[in-house]
């Protein structure tokens, strides 16, 4: 067996051998075996009369003579075809390159291989050979994977017809490429961006991603979710007072169940499946025969509030809580009422048997959990740990551990026998507000506040995995009795379904791991610049979304940055109420200004440079001398926190935003308030000037944004739409639009001229906190407490040009069929489609996000590892599906 250093230093070489090839080679090759429709490329190559003949085209290749040609010419041919066996013959083409077992040989590959440019377009060569050559399959693929891996720059690239096999293309950004033809098979495609991509006729079959069919059929909240014992149907129980069963296949509505006058709380199946328990606010506890969508009776002498219901494993009996401290159990046989459990001091939350059935435990706002012996009605044990009430509670599948989640944001494992906390399980950062073991016991899922669901590995006692795709609280969660599919329920008034079996592939990605409060264009913009809770400031390259160096002095949350006009230095303003100058080109800590007696909220440069202002939480604006780091004014006169400060376009004034609900504008020269303006009900989050200097925008609590007439400080518009706090307002370099940010979770886009609404930016699951132009004015950037930032596409027009005569021809026969929610999509019929749509570009995010926004969608088939049509989710994620005129 051959050692595994010898094989990845034996790989390195083979790349390096193809360095001195003139990479214009690989494209005529390729048009070459299109032409003549070559199956098997080595053998093809190997014949010399083919080789002479691919020499005589590559002597029509420009910028060289006629003696560099005719050398080229041979050597190419020959180091290409020697290197093309080599790999046919090497692991490479025969291993999974993404699995755990190769990471180790994949990462120093990928740092062998660095940035060379060479290599970049020989590993892009043995993807596009995968639609010649079936025998290059597995290289092509494991190339496909390394290129993502190293944020090779891959958008609005043609891969018609590529086909790609046994690999992780997690997080790949395949904005507006073509994948016309592709076909995938055992592909990860989980957190991949296929915004504006084309599809047309594709075969993905047998596809990992966590991110499964969103359920919408419920118009309000969604409390509770319970599969049923095959698996097959899921309950949801909602504020709108009805229960939903739906069909895990095919994500379609089975059933719909009426009866409740009040808020549906909890759903929970019978064990063997024919029975459907519900409580609701309405005070009352209904069965449902499954089969036919009826009620078979009410559980009376329910005279309290329930919230909680759960079947012992025989099914013979009902526990449920109340609001009077104790638990009732119910004989399902003759509906009555057989036990009142009491002993905890306050609400009831939560309530779980043991899988032997002879424990009931049950979890208050009192903060302890009660072990209960079902046959005597006595209290066995009585556990404390949470500092706050007790939310959830469940057993492991062999009842030895019990989960437990709090309003104090924890989850604790108990060990069932000895009474004892085992372990603290930390990672929300709001209630937990559900949790559940999936069948084997090895991994826990929890639900909470924070919006998002995590899963845990039992026996590690850390976190495996953070869910990211609810918009609201996560309520509940429930694993299939098979362990493949997890359900959750949300506020956002939607269940999600996820696939719990993809391989864990030890990937680090790049992104902030708290909210993001500040983002900036450097002048140049090729780089961005963020501000988090996690008390870093991270510079991102705009075309790869590489992290190009991290910022780390400041100790507590960032505030605020901000670019000097010549990009050589970064401003930080932050809670710990300092300021630091950073040297964009080292990383290094230039200058530090002390003076502010409270939070730094928003600090800006002057037109200049020379000059750095900062509005503070001790109501008070500093104006620095940016080269001696020296204070050369203090401006008061508001009376509250500084939130945003930004200059004129002059540098003659400064506006500044406060929580007095006003805003001022400042005389720079002489230290002076010029003006106020009034109008706002509410706290001021944001003020931008116009490019021209006439205009100023402003964003507050009150959910409106406000254009004032700098030089008369009259108000000219006044924008509605947001429907929560405006967090963040910037012009486009042209003056010409205005977007906004907000604690709706939006981003829009406003024409500046008319008042109105352009366009609704929707991507982010939490506050959009601060939003920000390209200086070309073609992207927009924007920074969320979803933890991510996101680079949009705000051009005008996008041309997708088709390159392969098969798809031009399909356009002629289509129409497009488009949802309400794509109705904003301008989109013409014709040889060149033109595609309309403000769809993000780049995620910068820690989190695996699915993204399919104005995807176009021709026949071919999307089917994942249990067999699960996706196509549902493509049209949930914005895709338009085409259907042909002869189809209709």
């Amino acid at each position: 067996m051959q050692c595994p250093f010898l094989e990845k230093k034996a790989l390195a070489d083979i790349f390096t051998q193809i360095k001195d090839v003139d990479k214009q080679i690989f494209g005529l090759i390729l048009e070459i075996f299109q032409k003549e429709k070559v199956e098997d490329c080595i053998e093809y190559l190997s014949d010399n009369e083919n080789q002479r003949h691919l020499e005589q085209q590559i002597l029509q290749i420009g910028n060289l003579t006629e003696v560099e040609r005719l050398s080229t010419g041979s050597s190419d041919m020959k180091q290409i075809t020697d290197v093309l066996k080599k790999i046919k013959d090497h692991a490479y083409n025969n291993k999974d390159y993404s699995s755990e077992e190769n990471q180790e040989q994949t990462q120093n590959l990928i740092n062998s291989i660095k940035n060379d440019k060479y290599i970049i377009e020989f590993l892009l060569f043995l993807v596009y050979l995968t639609t010649i050559d079936n025998h290059l399959i597995q290289c092509g693929s494991n190339s496909l994977h390394i290129l993502v891996q190293m944020k090779i720059d891959i958008r609005n690239l043609h891969f018609e017809n590529i086909k790609i096999q046994n690999t992780s293309l997690q997080g790949a950004n395949f904005v507006r490429c073509n994948l016309s033809g592709s076909q995938f098979n055992n592909v990860n495609i989980s957190g991949i961006n296929l915004n504006g991509a084309l599809l047309m006729n594709c075969k993905w079959t047998n596809l990992r991603i966590h991110e499964l069919n969103q359920l919408n059929g419920h118009t309000n909240y969604v409390n509770s979710v319970c599969f049923s014992p095959d698996g097959n149907t899921l309950a949801s129980g909602s504020w709108d007072k009805t229960i939903l069963l739906w069909d895990i296949k095919t994500g379609q509505q089975k059933s719909k169940l009426d009866g409740h006058s009040g808020h549906v709380m909890s759903v929970c199946f019978s064990p063997d499946g024919n029975i459907l328990a519900s409580c609701s606010y309405d005070k009352s506890i209904r069965l449902w025969d499954v089969k036919i969508g009826q009620q078979k009776y009410t559980l009376n002498d329910q005279t309290r509030f329930v919230t909680q219901l759960c079947f012992s494993p025989d099914g013979n009996i009902l526990a449920s809580n109340n609001d009077i401290n104790s638990i009732f159990l119910w004989d399902i046989k003759t509906k009555k009422k057989m036990a009142i459990f009491n002993g905890h001091t306050s609400y009831v939350m939560s309530v779980c048997f043991s899988p032997d059935g002879n424990t009931l435990a049950s979890g208050s706002y009192d903060k302890s959990i009660r072990l209960w012996d079902i046959k005597t009605g006595y209290s066995k044990t009585e556990l404390h740990g949470h500092t706050s009430g007790i939310l959830s509670i469940c057993f492991s599948p062999n009842g030895d551990t019990l989960a437990s989640g709090s309003y104090d944001k924890s989850i604790l494992l108990w060990d069932v026998k000895a009474g004892q906390q085992k372990v603290k399980l930390v990672g929300h950062s709001h209630y937990v507000m559900s949790v559940c073991f999936s069948p084997l016991g090895h991994t826990l899922a929890s639900g909470s506040y924070d919006n998002y669901i995590c899963l845990w590995d039992v026996e590690a006692g850390q976190q495996k995995e953070k869910l990211v795709g609810h918009s609201h609280y996560v309520m509940s969660v429930c694993f299939s009795p098979s362990g493949l599919t997890l359900a959750s329920g949300s506020y956002d008034n939607s269940i999600r379904l996820w696939d719990i079996q993809i391989g864990q592939q030890k990937v680090q990605l790049d992104g902030h791991s708290d909210f993001i409060r500040s983002i900036c264009f450097s002048p140049d913009g090729n780089t961005i610049a963020s501000g988090s809770d996690d008390k870093s400031i991270c510079l991102w390259d705009v075309k790869t979304g590489k992290q190009k160096i991290k910022l780390d002095g400041h100790t507590s949350y960032f505030m605020s940055v901000c670019f000097s006009p010549d990009g050589n230095t970064l401003a930080s303003g932050s809670y710990d109420k300092s300021i630091l100058l950073w040297d964009v080109k080292t990383g290094k800590q230039k200058i530090k200004l002390d003076g502010h007696s409270d939070v730094i909220r928003s600090v800006c440069f002057c037109p200049d440079g020379n000059t750095l202002a900062s509005g503070s939480s001790d109501n008070s604006i500093s104006l620095w001398n940016v080269k001696t780091g020296q204070q050369k004014a203090k401006l008061d006169g508001h009376t509250s926190f500084v939130m945003s400060v930004c200059f004129s376009p002059d540098g003659n004034t400064l506006a500044s935003g406060s929580y007095d609900n006003s805003i001022r504008l400042w005389d720079i020269n002489i230290g002076q308030q010029k003006v106020k303006l009034d109008g706002h009900s509410d706290f001021i989050r944001s003020v931008c000037f116009s490019p021209d200097g006439n205009r100023l925008a402003s964003g507050s609590n009150d959910k409106f944004i406000r254009l004032w007439d700098v030089n008369t400080g009259q108000q000219k518009a006044k924008l509605e739409g947001h429907t929560s706090s405006v967090m963040s307002a910037c012009f486009s370099p042209d003056a010409n639009t205005l977007v906004s940010g907000s604690q709706d979770n939006s981003i829009r886009l406003w024409d500046v001229k008319t008042g109105q609404q352009k366009a609704k930016l929707d991507g982010h699951t939490s506050f959009v906190m601060s939003v920000c132009f390209s200086p070309d004015g073609n992207t927009l950037a924007s920074g969320s407490y979803d933890n991510s930032i996101r680079l949009w596409d705000v051009k005008t027009r996008q041309e997708m040009h088709l390159r392969d005569n098969q798809y031009q021809d399909i356009f002629t026969q289509f129409q497009l069929t488009i949802s309400k929610k794509n109705l904003q999509s301008d989109i013409i019929i014709q040889h060149n489609l033109v595609v309309n749509t403000n769809i993000t570009i780049l995620l910068i995010s820690q989190q695996k996000i699915f993204q399919a926004q104005g995807s176009l969608i021709f026949k071919g088939e999307f089917i994942n590892q249990q067999g699960i049509d996706l196509k549902t989710l493509f049209k949930q994620k914005g895709s338009c599906f085409m259907v042909s005129l002869s189809e209709k």
